[in-house]
C-alpha cells in the first residue's frame, strides 16, 4: 500500500516473451536513459547516473526507518521499501537489474539459470536452476524449495498480507489450501507446479498472463525450506538464498543483516554485497531521523517518502545539502479511498461531494508541494505508466482550488444536503500523510462533512484497513493511503486495487471494495493482450470506470526528497522501487 513495493512502472515496459524486453517513456521527469558514469555532489545525480561507483568492501552500513516492516516474511511483505531490502537476503527466479535507469526494470535471471522455456500457448514456463546456489545453512537451494515458497502464497489463513497474484493464475477455483493443510505427504500437492527434478521446476498458468516472470520477481515467489518454515513466525527468522542473512531481530527497534557465507556471489550476477554488516534503526520520531541524515550519523532513510517540513526546508536552502539530495518520482499516487460499504459512501453522490469539496493545492502542500511532494493528482493512474494521460481530470482537480458548489449539489444528490459524519482512517507514522488527513478534514467541514480522525499503528495496516471486517467495525468511511505498481504495468499498478477478485480479508488493498465486473473484465482482456497499444487503452478504460465512480480522491502523483549521506557508494534510483537500490550499497570511510 503506501509502500507496496511495490515497484514503480515505467511506461510500455512489458514482458511478453524474453525477460529482458523492455521500453520506457514517460514525461519531462521520467529517469530514462541512465549512466554508470561517476556523479558527486550534484542535486538528483542519483536519478541518473551511479553517485560514488566503487567496488570496495566492508564497513558497516547505517539505514534507518520511521517504521518496522509489515513482515520480513517474504511472501507477507508488502512495502516498498520492504522489497527493496529483501533483495538482500531472498533471491527469485527472476530479479530485477541491479542497474539505474530504464535497464533497471529489465528482469534477469537469479536464481534460474536462463530464461524460460514457454510454450507455444504461453502458458507453461519451465525454469533450470543454477547450480551452486544454497540456503545460509549450506543446504542446496532446490526447486521443491522454490515450489514450497510459492505454496505459502496460497495460505493466507496463516500467512496473509501480501500479493496473492499467484493464487488465481495458478489455482482460480481456489482448490489448493496452502502446506499448512496440504495432505501430500511431502507437503507439495499443488499441482499446477511441477518439479520432475531438483533443478527443474515448471508453472502450468490457468490461463495467458504475459506479465507473469514480474510475478516471479515478487519476493513471495522465493524458496522457503520446508524443514525451517514456522509459520506465522516466519519473518522473525527467514532464511536467506542472498548475500546477507539476518542475525537479530527487535520488533519495532532493530535488524541487523550480516554476511551469509554461504552465499556465491559467481552465482549472482545482480548483488554488490559490499558491505560487511548491515544495520536498520526503527524510530517514530520522523524529524530526529532526518536530523542524523543531515549531522551523517544516519546513511539513508529506507522509507524513502521524503524527509519533512523542517529538514526539507534546510536542504532546498544549503547547496551543500542539496548537492546529496534527490527527488525522484516513485511512481506512487497518494490518495484517500472511499469505502462503499460504510455509510453513506455506498453512494455514489456522498464519494464525489468529498472530491469536490477537497483542496487539491492544500493537500499537494501537506506532502511537501509541488517540489517536493508531486504534481496535483487527477486520476488514478501514475503518469509514467502506459494508458496513463495526466490530463484525463474528470474533476477539475488540476485548478487547485475546492469546488465547493459541485460539492453540495452532489451531497443534495445523495440526500445529505447538510452534510454527514464520517471517520478518515491515517496512519499514526507517516507525518505527510497525518498532514493530508488534517487538510482532507479542514475542506470537508466547509461543506458541512464532519470527519474525525483516526490514528493507527502503520505496521498494522494489514489487520487494520487492510481487513474490511474492521473497517466496517470502525466505521472508516476514508482512508490515507499510497500505492506503487506491484510490476510495471497498467496491471501491475491498478489490479489490486480496483479489482473485486483481489478483496481479502487481512491484508486488502481494494480499500473501496470495488466489485465490477466490467472493470475485472478489461483486466482479463489485458492480461492476455501482447499489443502495447492495445493493452494501453484497456488500462485507459479501467481508470475511467475507476474515477467515474469516484471511489479513489488522489493527492498527487508522487516525489520524495530524500537525503544520502555522502560517505555512500553505488548510490542510484531504482526504477522498478522508485527508490535507492539498498543492496547496491557500500560506504567508504570505514
Amino acid at each position: 500500500m503506501a509502500s507496496k513495493a511495490r515497484v514503480v512502472a515505467v511506461a510500455g515496459l512489458t514482458v511478453a516473451v524474453g525477460l529482458t524486453t523492455a521500453a520506457c517513456g514517460g514525461g519531462s521527469d521520467s529517469k530514462n536513459g541512465g549512466t554508470s558514469s561517476t556523479a558527486k555532489g550534484t542535486y538528483n545525480a542519483a536519478t541518473t547516473s551511479v553517485v560514488n561507483p566503487s567496488t570496495a568492501k566492508g564497513g558497516t552500513l547505517e539505514l534507518w526507518s520511521a517504521q518496522d516492516a509489515d513482515s520480513w516474511d517474504p511472501v507477507r511483505g508488502y512495502y516498498a521499501f520492504v522489497w527493496d531490502l529483501n533483495r538482500l537476503y531472498t533471491r527469485k527466479l527472476v530479479d530485477y537489474s541491479g542497474a539505474v535507469g530504464k535497464d533497471g526494470l529489465k528482469l534477469q535471471p537469479d536464481l534460474a539459470s536462463a530464461e524460460p522455456e514457454i510454450s507455444a500457448d504461453k502458458k507453461t514456463y519451465t525454469f533450470k536452476l543454477k547450480p551452486g546456489i544454497k540456503f545460509d545453512d549450506g543446504t542446496p537451494i532446490t526447486s521443491k524449495d522454490i515450489k514450497y515458497g510459492v505454496e505459502r502464497v496460497f495460505a493466507q489463513d496463516v500467512v496473509p498480507g501480501g500479493p496473492v497474484y499467484l493464487i488465481d493464475l495458478l489455482d482460480p477455483k481456489h482448490e489448493y489450501k496452502g502446506p499448512y493443510k496440504d495432505t501430500d505427504p511431502n507437503k507439495l500437492g499443488l499441482k499446477a507446479v511441477e518439479t520432475p527434478d531438483d533443478s527443474t521446476i515448471v508453472f502450468h498458468l490457468a490461463k495467458q498472463f504475459a506479465d507473469f516472470p514480474y510475478i516471479l520477481a515478487m519476493p513471495g515467489s522465493g524458496p522457503v525450506p520446508q524443514k525451517r518454515d514456522t509459520g506465522a513466525q516466519y519473518g522473525k527468522k527467514p532464511a536467506s538464498s542472498g548475500p546477507y542473512m539476518i542475525q537479530s531481530y527487535d520488533p519495532g527497534k532493530s535488524v541487523k543483516w550480516v554476511r551469509n557465507p554461504n552465499w556465491d556471489q559467481s552465482t549472482d550476477t545482480i548483488r554488490k554485497a559490499l558491505p560487511d554488516a548491515i544495520n536498520l534503526t526503527i524510530t517514530t520520531n520522523a524529524d530526529d531521523l532526518d536530523s542524523r541524515l543531515i549531522a551523517g550519523t544516519a546513511d539513508l532513510d529506507v522509507g524513502q517518502t521524503g524527509v519533512q517540513a523542517a529538514a526539507r526546508a534546510k536542504i532546498l536552502q544549503d547547496p551543500n545539502l542539496r548537492a546529496n539530495a534527490d527527488t525522484p518520482i516513485t511512481g506512487f499516487i497518494r490518495y484517500a479511498a472511499m469505502s462503499q460499504k460504510v455509510a453513506p459512501f455506498d453512494n455514489v453522490e456522498c464519494r464525489k461531494a468529498v472530491m469536490y469539496a477537497s483542496d487539491p493545492t492544500a493537500l499537494q502542500a501537506a506532502r511537501g508541494g509541488p517540489v517536493a511532494g508531486g504534481d496535483i493528482g487527477t486520476n488514478m493512474l501514475p503518469p509514467n505508466i502506459g494508458g496513463a494521460d495526466p490530463s484525463y481530470d474528470p474533476y477539475g482537480r488540476a485548478q487547485g482550488k475546492p469546488q465547493p458548489d459541485k460539492a453540495k449539489a452532489a451531497l443534495q444528490a445523495c440526500g445529505k444536503p447538510n452534510g454527514f459524519d464520517t471517520v478518515i482512517a491515517v496512519r499514526n507514522n507517516k507525518p505527510a500523510e497525518i498532514k493530508t488527513a488534517e487538510a482532507l478534514q479542514a475542506s470537508l467541514k466547509t461543506v458541512g462533512i464532519n470527519a474525525k480522525i483516526d490514528q493507527y499503528d502503520g505496521a498494522q495496516i494489514a489487520s487494520v484497513v487492510g481487513s474490511p471486517d474492521n473497517v466496517h467495525k470502525k466505521g472508516y468511511g476514508i482512508m490515507i493511503a499510497g500505492w506503487g505498481a506491484d510490476w510495471p504495468s497498467g496491471t501491475g499498478y491498478l489490479q489490486a486495487l480496483v479489482d473485486g477478485r483481489f478483496i481479502l480479508p487481512n491484508g486488502n488493498f481494494n480499500l473501496p471494495e470495488i466489485n465490477d465486473p466490467a472493470i475485472n473484465g478489461l483486466f482479463d482482456q489485458a492480461a492476455a493482450e501482447t499489443d502495447l497499444t492495445k493493452a494501453y487503452g484497456l488500462y485507459s478504460q479501467i481508470n475511467t470506470k475507476v474515477m467515474e465512480g469516484a471511489y479513489y480522491l488522489p493527492f498527487v502523483f508522487d516525489k520524495a526528497l530524500n537525503y544520502r549521506n555522502p560517505r555512500l557508494t553505488n548510490v542510484y534510483i531504482h526504477d522498478a522501487f522508485g527508490m535507492v537500490d539498498f543492496q547496491a550499497l557500500g560506504v567508504s570511510g570505514k
